[in-house]
């Protein structure tokens, strides 16, 4: 059965770690069903190494991650926000349409060893992948 897919938007302050690990995992891991897209309410100058050491670690790809200011994506059509940390819960921008929002916090592993970075990873794809895929009642056994 093919449906059409959901875009889902991860956001935190950053947009250097949490989020950026969370949108590859989702489009990995539901690929198919989701389109991820991730972004920050107040975004970093690069991606930390942690994160993207953690995601190639298990062979996902980073080429051409990079921090984004979610006011790019403002008028992009979104079936779902999750925000990863309070600071983004707080400051979640309001958007044009309604929106389903779910609120799933993370440790934030920057200036860490990459072991924390991993842990996040891991923690990530447990709770949050399984949450996205409840939430937009998709099958997570579908995916390509």
């Amino acid at each position: 059965m093919s449906t059409t897919s959901k875009t889902v938007l991860v956001l935190c302050t950053g947009n250097s770690c949490r989020s950026q690990m969370a949108g590859v995992l989702l489009n990995h891991d539901l690929a198919g069903q989701v389109r991820a897209l991730s972004a920050g309410t107040r975004p970093q100058p690069k991606v930390a190494d942690g994160a993207i050491a953690a995601l190639q670690a298990i062979g996902l790809p980073t080429e051409g991650l990079h921090p984004k200011d979610i006011d790019v994506l403002i008028d992009t059509p979104i079936d779902l926000v999750v925000t990863v940390c309070d600071n983004a819960k707080e400051s979640c921008p309001i958007f044009p349409r309604p929106v389903a929002q779910i609120h799933l916090p993370f440790h934030d592993p920057h200036g860490e060893p990459l072991e924390s970075f991993i842990a996040v990873r891991d923690d990530i794809r447990a709770r949050l992948v399984p949450a996205v895929a409840e939430t937009l009642g998709l099958d997570p056994s579908e995916s390509e």
